[in-house]
């Protein structure tokens, strides 16, 4: 870095240095020696007293004011713009022509402000000269108003303090707000680019500018876009991270200052939460998440989306869900945080309006829960997305939203294939968020012969189709009728579990009392037989049998249940 200063410092001073040995050929031409040094940094000028007074009132006044007799030596370190502009201030002071521009115009009149050069010490100065640029030819553009301003970013306070500043906010502000409102060329949002190429500190007076002025909140929102878009290019615009290697560090200068900008344009945007495309808010987000944003500019870029999470689409969500290399998750939270503030405007609404969300969901909640779940199916393939993070966002959804529960099954087998090392208990917890009786025949036919399901979900699946063949009830279940298959299922799952329990231990008996006649040697020979051990059990085990006096038949069942491990718990679905 020190190499690189050094070297740009080499450059300029050669620079200088052939622009002072051309205006030295007409100085030396006259055959009068210089006789004072000029120092400005680390460039030196040898010039001419005589003519430096002639024009500069502070250079008069160092020499009169001096304990020397014969000063020779004057730093002038402190000037606006620096070597440059001196070098160009001195060609002035000898009648030397140059050519002022708007990127030069503000730094020669805060430099004829040092150096006193002004039109009350000597006619036609150099300050009456670029006063005359500034209002004829700088300021009657947008972009030369522009130009201008970014050049002040430099040279202040002291080009506030000449109300230069001002001036070119006043003009820049009042001509955005006429090309947004009457566009004088294609694109029509020229005047956007223009303004990107400001600190963000001129941009915000800009801003503030335009809204004084009655800007309407889609005008700024365009401004803030682009300037955001340009500002933030690797981060906002491009997706594939190829350009925030460097901003690996979290302390790093460049993400420091990457900080600072989001949050200060975050700050600028107008209260109105629809004025932004749902697209630009979730990568400003992912940006915040990345750089470790404030929680302050997290939070209103989190309330932002909310405000308009009917319009985001899944690919939205996976920006704020995954790295820029798409190899890990983020945080889940900021995603968490978005759907439950989303749900809790519902709800309010719904009570406003005299309704229940748990009868009555929007067309927009209906839209939010088909997203979240095919947004659930994209990260479950995710291994360090936990069983309680991908419930935690399931359950976010009312159930009332969810018609259907084939996205959110698809979801749930995507997460059990991903994650194969799941126990039967951790298992039923990933399933826990699914209601079986909402599924389609489709879904319910796949469930049944998915293996990586629990037992009890598949026992759902076949347990209604078979409730449906038998009343030839349609496939569309009703809200009542479902609450009371449910409960029967419950009730019947457990009868099953418990038969099953019966049939074990009769097996073993039977198989006890065959050993037991071997041994014996064979039964007894003609007459009636005494009761045997063999048949007081089975008469006990019969008095137990659930399904006795018209249960329900379950020897349908047997034949798909894996009864070799017994389950620890009931099935239970609210």
């Amino acid at each position: 870095m020190s190499t690189s200063i050094k070297n740009n410092n080499s450059n300029n001073s050669n620079r200088l240095s052939l622009a002072m040995e051309r205006t030295g050929q007409w100085v030396f031409s006259q055959n009068i020696p210089t006789d004072v040094l000029v120092e400005v940094g680390e460039a030196t000028f040898n010039l001419h007293k005589f003519m430096l007074v002639a024009k500069s009132n502070y250079i008069r006044k160092l020499i009169l004011e001096s304990n020397e007799p014969d000063l020779t030596r004057i730093d002038l370190s402190d000037i606006p713009g620096g070597p440059e502009i001196f070098e160009k201030a001195a060609k002035f002071c000898y009648g030397v022509n140059f050519e002022i521009t708007v990127h030069n115009v503000a730094a020669l009149r805060c430099a004829a402000e040092y150096l006193q050069m002004t039109d009350k010490y000597c006619d036609g100065n150099l300050a009456g000269r670029t006063e005359d640029f500034l209002s004829q030819v700088a300021l009657s553009s947008l972009s030369g108003a522009l130009v201008v301003l970014k050049s002040c970013e430099d040279l202040l306070p002291m080009a506030e303090e000449l109300n230069i500043v001002k001036r070119c906010v006043d003009l820049a502000s009042a001509k955005a707000c006429n090309e947004a409102n009457f566009p004088s060329r294609s694109p029509p949002n020229w005047w956007t680019e223009e303004l990107s190429i400001l600190d963000v500190s001129s941009f915000e007076t800009i801003i503030a500018g335009m809204k004084s002025r009655g800007a309407k909140s889609l005008t700024l929102s365009s401004a803030i876009i682009t300037y955001a878009e340009r500002s933030l290019r690797d981060l906002v615009r491009d997706h594939s991270g190829n350009g925030i290697r460097s901003l690996d560090s979290d302390n790093s200068d460049a993400r420091v200052r990457q900080r600072e900008l989001l949050e200060s344009i975050v700050a600028l945007m107008p209260a109105e939460k629809a004025v932004f495309p749902i697209n630009f808010l979730c990568c400003l987000l992912r940006t915040a998440i990345f750089l470790r944003a404030a929680a302050g500019c997290k939070g209103e870029l989190e309330k932002r989306v909310s405000a308009i999470l009917e319009h985001v689409t899944v690919d939205d969500l996976l920006v704020l869900s995954i790295t820029y290399n798409g190899a890990r998750l983020f945080d889940l939270e900021s995603v968490r945080r978005i759907v439950s503030g989303f749900v809790e405007k519902e709800k309010n609404v719904a009570v406003f309006n005299g309704g229940d969300l748990r009868e009555v969901c929007s067309t927009a909640m209906l839209r939010v829960a088909k997203t979240v779940d095919a947004y659930l199916g994209e990260i479950a393939n995710y291994s360090e997305l936990s069983i309680s993070k991908f419930n935690g966002i399931a359950n976010l959804v009312p159930k009332a939203a969810r018609k259907v529960d084939d996205d959110l099954y698809r979801a749930i087998d995507i997460y059990l294939k991903a994650h194969p090392n799941l126990d039967e208990i951790e298992r039923e917890k990933a399933c826990s968020v699914l209601d079986p009786l909402k599924l389609s025949h489709e879904a319910r036919l796949h469930a049944s012969q998915n293996k990586r399901l629990p037992v009890q979900i598949v026992l759902h699946a076949l347990y209604y189709d078979q409730l449906k063949l038998r009343s030839g009830a349609e496939d569309t279940p009703n809200v009542p009728e479902a609450v009371t298959t449910r409960n029967q299922l419950q009730a019947d799952v457990s009868l099953v579990k418990e038969n099953e329990a019966l049939r074990a231990e009769l097996m073993k008996m039977k198989m006890y009392v065959t050993d037991l006649k071997k041994t014996q040697g064979g039964s007894s020979k003609g007459g009636a037989r005494k009761p045997t051990f063999f048949s007081s059990v089975s008469k006990t085990l019969g008095k137990l049998n659930p399904f006795k006096n018209g249960s329900k038949d379950t020897s349908h069942i047997e034949d798909g249940v894996d009864i070799t491990k017994p389950r620890r718990r009931r099935f239970s679905i609210s």
